[in-house]
């Protein structure tokens, strides 16, 4: 069976476990990639990270997206929304459609 795990700071992502979904609070970018690479080698399916923690292991990031599992989803943190994760969304829409159909070029 499949798992979803949420990775980011404390304060963003400690109500997704009442959600039962995996928490991973991570408080640096080393250990969130160091994660991130564990979490993808194990039976999750989707892994939720926050935007500002993403901004800062995209490198890792990246090199999941050439894989089916796991759907990595970028989410807002507690500090806001930086919009990294509408931009991700656009740039999977437009690499499996081959053109932006959602945002029609803006």
């Amino acid at each position: 069976m499949y798992k979803i795990a949420v990775l980011g700071d404390r304060d963003s992502i400690y109500g997704f476990a009442a959600l039962g979904l995996a928490t991973f609070p991570v408080s640096n970018p080393e250990r969130g990639s160091h994660l991130l690479r564990e979490l993808s080698e194990q039976n999750y399916a989707v892994i939720y990270i926050t935007e500002s923690l993403a901004c800062q292991i995209q490198s890792e990031i990246d090199r999941l997206r050439t894989q089916p599992l796991p759907a990595v989803i970028l989410i807002p943190g507690i500090s806001g929304n930086t919009g990294e994760g509408i931009r991700a969304v656009k740039r999977s829409v437009e690499q499996a459609v081959g053109s932006d159909i959602i945002f029609n070029n803006d």
